[in-house]
């Protein structure tokens, strides 16, 4: 059976989530990855995301949401992520300089070792999420889908004044070539086996490093979206279809799309920027304190750092985000919450039903009050309440590799 007709089915998402591409007069006004005729063939489904025609399932049985999700926390799904953004920064002062841009402590990340940070607006607000990785003679940068008009502005902004005052320091947009996720517990078996002369077992979660992979030279990163081991590939455009075919000739690989790319980075309790962060949103009140360094702390010096440090010192963030379960149909972004007295005290940001719990699960702002786990609310759907409890997350197991 070839790759190509081993993917795909389907199942409805949230409306809110992602728009059908045949809402819009034409795919051609979307922007399309280096895989878009690729994903075609593979039946599809395609969909706006973040300005682009992204596949959200695949055509046949085995491309449904669930059966994808479930095959990646068993074995290895392979997703099209080029449209996201790959950024590049130079200079010999480019640690200083994104010290005043991101939260995280970059002049003591390790070469070749990335780190989750946060991008923040002078009110302390989250302007993005993203990974940055120290590749020795650059910074490496992944920002979110669609988000260039926004964070590449703000960036740029600072770096004016940096190198108006003598900072060293340049920005790169990558633009035009393929990312590639590989997820899944048997990840590293099909990296094993296109990567002979590369150690797995010395190659770290969140690490960064040059390699060929099946011939094809990639910068690969150990890390995903998915809450299991897994690497992202950098590769040249014209490279990315021969790459992702091999990929998917492998025995162990599905193709996923953005649909069970949600459910799965929902399980492991990872934020989704537009639902479940926003401009508005603090450190303190998404739970992502953790994130900052804690020289960062000391020190501030970034962005709003007297707004977040000032949160953080006095913890007076009057919301938090929560996990949480609930019964009945999936609660889906915006559902209010509800005490059982009546009392509107937050509201949902993402929701799913779980494939592995076989639930509904989900992500929510409420009262810092309310933010216990174990306490029990109500979460109104289509006019009805339904019970809710505030749980722990992530929802399942994470099995990151830490060597």
């Amino acid at each position: 059976m070839s790759a190509f007709s081993r993917v795909a089915g389907s199942r409805r998402l949230a409306a809110s989530t992602f728009k059908s591409a045949a809402t819009y007069a034409s795919v051609d006004g979307l922007r399309k990855t280096p895989l878009f005729d690729m994903n075609v063939s593979m039946g599809g489904k395609m969909v706006e995301f973040g300005g682009w025609a992204m596949p959200v399932t695949y055509g046949g049985k085995e491309g449904g949401i669930m059966h994808t999700h479930l095959h990646t926390r068993a074995s290895a799904g392979l997703f099209d992520v080029s449209h996201m953004v790959p950024v590049r920064i130079h200079g010999k002062d480019r640690a200083t300089f994104m010290e005043k841009v991101l939260v995280a402590d970059i002049q003591e990340l390790p070469e070749n070792m990335g780190t989750l940070s946060l991008i923040p607006n002078e009110q302390g607000g989250l302007i993005d999420d993203c990974i940055v990785t120290n590749a020795g003679d650059h910074l490496y940068l992944v920002i979110n889908a669609g988000h260039e008009d926004k964070d590449l502005v703000h960036i740029q902004k600072y770096m004016a004044e940096f190198k108006a005052k003598g900072g060293d320091v340049s920005l790169e947009v990558v633009e035009g070539g393929g990312l590639l996720a590989l997820q899944g517990p048997k990840a590293v078996d099909v990296m094993t086996r296109l990567c002979p002369d590369v150690d797995f077992s010395k190659i770290k979660f969140m690490s960064g490093h040059k390699m060929k992979v099946g011939g094809f030279e990639c910068f690969v990163t150990r890390s995903g979206y998915t809450g299991e081991d897994g690497f992202e590939m950098g590769v040249k455009r014209e490279d990315t279809v021969a790459l992702a075919s091999m990929l998917l000739e492998q025995p162990e690989v599905l193709a996923v799309g953005l649909g069970a790319r949600d459910s799965l980075r929902l399980e492991a309790g990872l934020c989704l920027y537009g639902n479940d962060l926003d401009d508005t949103t603090t450190p303190s009140e998404a739970v992502l304190v953790w994130t900052i360094g804690a020289r960062r702390k000391q020190e501030g010096g970034f962005v709003g750092s007297d707004k977040i440090l000032g949160q953080i010192k006095d913890k007076s963030a009057t919301r938090k985000r929560v996990g949480f379960t609930s019964t009945g149909p999936s609660a889906r972004e915006g559902s209010p919450i509800f005490t059982k007295e009546g009392e509107k005290v937050g509201n949902v940001t993402s929701g799913v039903v779980s494939p592995c719990l076989k639930q509904p699960i989900g992500m929510a702002y409420v009262g810092k009050g309310f933010a216990k786990a174990g306490t029990e609310l109500l979460v109104e759907i289509r006019g009805k309440k339904q019970p809710l409890t505030v749980t722990k997350m992530p929802f399942t197991t994470a099995n990151y590799f830490r060597g």
